[in-house]
């Protein structure tokens, strides 16, 4: 009887050694700063067997440091370098009778300095010692920082491409990503560093040519950590020199008009500071009132504003220019006040038989003469920009009752009107825009016109 039961005895602790284990997770990993729980628990065998003591320990290039223990009889002890920081979770193991089953730590204001392996192990009486291993992984956020490269951008007339803004990704674990998403096309230069305390840096450069078009222009670093998305902007501060134009003349500056006015536009950055107004090879008219960016002719339109009137706008990166050709129309060239001046209002004479030779000959130099004026249109379209001041484009009016057609020069009006009705009008005339029929029907009627001349003086 005795020898069954001592049979039985042997066999139940054999089994119970064999059925006891100790409970981890595969691993952990929390972020620094953060607080992470390292699971330990322990599976007694039937019947059970005594835990003396559970040690927790950090494996440090191949030897064990004790970071805590937890004793039935002498309680809980942890090391100085995590008293701190590393608790006991179970508030039964900090019992006076402490119960061991499970004996899970917790770490407070994790650092990087805490990723390692962790060993728990259960001293058992009698089955001896049993432990199990969990992988600590420490992270750390970057911190994300764009900036512009330089405090001031300036676009040179060189063209030279510059690195304009800077995104970093400081002392990430792992490193993050970067990437750009902006409107301005442009290059990115990327490089990655490893820091002493085991993070990486990240810093991407954007690169472009610095210009007025990528002023106010904004730029977004995107970087990308784990499953997170970090974004920051900036906004291009591109300073450049001023971009002029002048506006306000019309091509309808006539003789006697009043008060006529130029307005200098410029686009800088900063803004301009100084205008200045000059008139190519000439002074300017002395009833020029300049306020800035206006100049205003005060009084009535005369022969003496023509010219090429310039606009010099400074700022502190520079001086640019913009101008604009002036010439003055005559509308009293024969003596009524802004109206065409003849009209074609009688019929055409009849012509005698004997004078059929004359007619013909008219009607050749008719052929011939407007030959030349469609010549002279060409050509005048053609050098519109070379010699804007000699001739111009023709300025079309509409008046009351007829269609007038002005070409003038510097000093010469010629005026033609086109009959719209009987009734005489001396209303002013009113800017249009040209019709393509136009040009044709002014060559038709100037050319009626001088044979009606020719004609009515008779032959010679």
């Amino acid at each position: 009887m005795s020898g069954c039961i001592s049979i039985s005895l042997v066999l139940n602790i054999l089994f119970g050694i064999k059925g006891q284990t100790v409970e981890m997770d595969d691993g952990k990993w929390g972020y620094a700063g953060s607080k992470v729980d390292l699971r330990c628990r322990f599976i007694n065998s039937l019947p059970p067997v005594k835990i003396s003591q559970v040690t927790w320990q950090k494996l440090v290039n191949g030897t064990k440091q004790n970071v805590a223990i937890a004793n039935p009889s002498l309680g809980v002890s942890v090391a100085p370098p995590y008293r701190d920081r590393v608790t006991f979770k179970n508030a039964a193991v900090r019992r006076r009778t402490p119960t061991l089953e499970d004996t899970t730590i917790t770490f407070s204001l994790l650092r990087l300095s805490d990723e390692s392996s962790y060993i728990c192990e259960y001293t058992t009486f009698p089955a001896g010692n049993r432990e199990n291993t969990v992988n600590l992984t420490v992270y750390v956020r970057p911190t994300t920082q764009i900036s512009l490269s330089t405090p001031t951008l300036v676009a040179r007339s060189s063209n030279l491409k510059t690195p304009v803004a800077t995104c970093i990704s400081a002392n990430g674990k792992p490193p993050g990503t970067i990437k750009w998403e902006t409107r301005v096309p442009g290059e990115v230069t990327t490089r990655e560093y490893r820091n002493s305390d085991g993070t990486f840096t990240v810093q991407s450069e954007y690169i472009l040519v610095p210009s007025r078009e990528t002023h106010k222009e904004t730029l977004t670093c995107v970087t990308t950590y784990n499953d997170e998305v970090f974004t920051d902007s900036v906004t291009l501060d591109i300073q450049y020199e001023p971009e002029v134009s002048v506006d306000g003349f019309d091509g309808n500056w006539y003789l006697n008009r009043e008060n006529v006015q130029l307005s200098c536009q410029a686009d800088a950055n900063p803004a301009v500071s100084l205008y200045q107004w000059r008139l190519v090879n000439g002074s300017i008219p002395s009833n020029a009132d300049i306020r800035d960016n206006i100049l205003t002719l005060k009084g009535p339109v005369t022969y003496d504003m023509q010219g090429t009137y310039v606009c010099d706008a400074t700022n502190s990166i520079g001086t640019r220019s913009g101008s604009v050709e002036i010439a003055t129309v005559n509308l009293e060239y024969i003596g009524f006040n802004s109206t065409c001046f003849f009209s074609v209002e009688k019929p055409l004479p009849q012509i005698a038989t004997g004078d059929v030779i004359s007619v013909i000959a008219l009607l050749l130099a008719a052929g011939v003469l407007m030959g030349i004026t469609v010549t002279v249109l060409v050509l005048k379209i053609r050098s519109r920009k070379g010699s804007a001041s000699y001739v111009t484009s023709p300025l079309y009016l509409h008046c009351p009752n007829r269609l007038c057609i002005l070409y003038y020069l510097p000093h010469r009006l010629l005026v033609f009107s086109l009959i719209r009705n009987a009734s005489p009008s001396i209303k002013p005339c009113q800017p249009i825009r040209k019709r393509p029929a136009d040009d044709i029907q002014v060559i038709y009627w100037l050319c009626l016109y001088f044979i009606y001349h020719i004609l009515k003086r008779g032959p010679h």
